[in-house]
């Protein structure tokens, strides 16, 4: 029987395995974090749209140049979100802007990991004259 003082601690194979597995879960982070700081970003300029007072009264196109132009201070990637990923519908009081996108990036040789984001925000607020 071994003494206590020669099984304390973690063995040269066991460090080599930790570290494996953590260096793996730390590149799986780098390769598929930028994606979902994409998606914040483009979650973020749609909130700001949407906070603006005057923006129920904007039209469609209004709406998607403050988005793009947040979007574009933010450093999201026009190749990966674009004007054809957002729906902007309005009705009423009430304007809904969508966006939908998917976004397909190489995660090591051929391997390859898809991200799908879907969100809504509602601008709410008074038409002009009331």
């Amino acid at each position: 029987m071994k003494s206590l003082r020669k099984m304390k601690g973690l063995s040269l194979m066991g460090f080599i395995i930790i570290m494996a597995v953590g260096g793996f879960f730390a590149y799986l982070g780098m390769r598929i974090g930028p994606a979902y700081l994409e998606y914040y970003n483009v979650v973020k300029a749609m909130k700001a749209v949407a906070a603006e007072p005057a923006a129920v009264n904007w039209s469609s196109n209004d709406v998607w140049n403050s988005l793009d132009k947040r979007m574009y201070i933010s450093y999201v990637d026009s190749k990966n979100v674009g004007r054809k990923n957002f729906e902007i519908k309005k009705r009423g009081l009430v304007m809904t802007i969508r966006v939908h996108y998917e976004r397909r990036d190489t995660l090591m040789y051929n391997l390859d990991y898809v991200a799908s984001f879907d969100n809504t925000v509602e601008v709410s607020g008074r038409m002009a004259g009331q």
